[in-house]
Formats: C-alpha cells, sequence, structure tokens
C-alpha cells in the first residue's frame, strides 16, 4: 500500500513541476520566473528523494531488514 501511495504523490509532484516550468516559461516579470522554476526544481529534488526512499526500502527488505553490517 505505501508504494501505491508514493506513485500518486510522485505523479502529483510530476504535474506540480510541470506547472512550474509552464509558469516560468510565460512569466511577465522576474518573480514569477524565479517562482516556476524553484516549484519545478523542489518537484526534481523531491522525485529523486522518492526514488532514493524507494530503493532503500527494497534493499532493507532483501537483506531481511535487519540492520546494517559492516
Amino acid at each position: 500500500m505505501e508504494e501505491v501511495s508514493s506513485i500518486v504523490v510522485g505523479i502529483l509532484v510530476l504535474i506540480l513541476g510541470f506547472t512550474g516550468l509552464v509558469l516560468a516559461s510565460g512569466a511577465l516579470d522576474n518573480e514569477m520566473y524565479i517562482f516556476g522554476l524553484s516549484l519545478a526544481g523542489f518537484a526534481v529534488i523531491f522525485e529523486i528523494g522518492l526514488i532514493k526512499a524507494h530503493f532503500d526500502r527494497s534493499d532493507a527488505a532483501r537483506r531481511g531488514g535487519a540492520g546494517s553490517h559492516v
């Protein structure tokens, strides 16, 4: 269930990032341009975090949920 919610949130943030790019492309002032690029940048960083969390969970499941053995 957690994986499905991550996919839904990821899609919504992806739409938000594309909206930021559209805002930046049609901006007539610097403030809207910066806001649009910031929104797109946030979406990229958030998506990278979701991907990292997915692989962290899969690594933990592969190790049997135990802590790291160094």
